[in-house]
């Protein structure tokens, strides 16, 4: 009977020590549900914390709508990263050098339950810190990423299982990578009216106000005429296209003396979409200068950039690239609304 004692109390401690070496190296979350937030944060102090509202809507660092595709792809990211082999003895010392120099920290909160009883009844929800791990550069063969656990001693190769390639550039803290492109993103049914203007050419500027989604009513800006005779299709067509208009790239690497010039002068478009719920949404935008020796469409020389200008959306501290084919059915002058009959009136 102390002979079983002794072997059972060394099963059990056995079984204690590698339970706790199996959750050094359990970086995976199978129930991405439940993750209410992640937090990322790299040595550079660049931080980004992403958290799930009550609606399911993601938002970033408190005040920014993200990019649906980005937080998608770190989640399926959470969930199927698995551990591809230990660090060896070797390299064990060199490796934590590097991650103590140069990773990203990351923390995943879940929402847990206080009692769960065989995933049937589940009472007392709260959200736990659930992984907080170190991520790393990849591997000389570009096969892995390196990974060690918050407190764990040893360090491993991670990544996915049948995926090529390494998953560290997904785990960025830069801001810049996990917004939302979108600078407009408003049915028609949303908008109360949308003002486009035309510094440089206050003729051209007008408002367009949506009266009960087949009503429209269109005004000169210039001398608050109302026009009262227009094209309503191309007026729908114009609302539409506020569905969905996203920019290129933030410009976040601009010199800042190079934005600050661009931004002490007057825009060459002023856009506010006012919606249903009295939200404005609002984008400044202004021709870019073109590189030396650029032309046109018919060849000749040019002073502007013909397919990108710079913009300002929202509240936003930076300026984005924004690309004239994806804004161009927005930009239309007022006179594009007003049949050529009565134009001449």
């Amino acid at each position: 009977m102390v002979v079983l004692a002794v072997i059972a109390a060394f099963m059990l401690l056995n079984n204690r020590g590698n339970t706790f070496r199996k959750k050094d190296n359990v970086f995976a979350v199978k129930d991405t549900s439940a993750i209410t937030r992640f937090f990322l944060a790299d040595k550079n102090n660049n931080t980004a914390k992403l958290e799930r509202s009550e609606s399911g809507r993601w938002i970033l660092n408190d005040k920014y709508d993200v990019n649906p595709v980005m937080v998608q792809t770190m989640l399926k990211t959470f969930c199927l990263i698995d551990v591809k082999a230990p660090v060896s003895k070797s390299t064990r010392n060199t490796i934590i050098r590097l991650l103590a120099a140069r990773s990203v920290k990351t923390e995943i909160y879940q929402r847990v339950y206080r009692v769960n009883l065989f995933d049937k009844i589940k009472l007392f929800p709260h959200e736990k810190l659930t992984r907080t791990y170190f991520v790393g550069d990849v591997t000389m063969d570009n096969s892995g990423t390196f990974m060690l656990m918050e407190g764990a001693d040893d360090p491993y190769i991670v990544n996915i299982p049948g995926f090529r390639g390494f998953v560290s550039t997904r785990y960025s803290a830069l801001e810049a990578d996990w917004r939302s492109h979108a600078v407009f993103s408003v049915r028609v049914p949303e908008i109360s009216n949308v003002t486009v203007v035309f510094n440089e050419a206050p003729a051209k500027s007008y408002r367009v106000t949506n009266l009960d989604n087949q009503l429209f009513k269109l005004e000169s800006l210039l001398d608050g005429r109302q026009i009262e005779l227009f094209d309503t299709t191309r007026v729908v067509q114009f609302l539409s296209a506020f569905r969905s208009l996203n920019y290129e790239n933030i410009l976040d690497e601009m010199p800042k003396s190079k934005s600050d010039s661009i931004l002490s002068t007057v825009p060459d478009y002023e856009i506010t979409l006012t919606d249903r719920l009295n939200r404005q949404h609002t984008l400044k935008a202004w021709k870019r200068k073109a590189d030396s020796g650029k032309q046109d469409m018919f060849g000749n020389p040019t002073e502007w950039d013909i397919e990108r200008m710079y913009g300002l959306a929202g509240n936003s501290k930076y300026l984005v690239s924004l690309q004239y084919f994806v804004f161009s059915d927005i930009l239309l002058p007022l006179q594009y609304f007003i049949p050529a009959e009565n134009k001449e009136k």
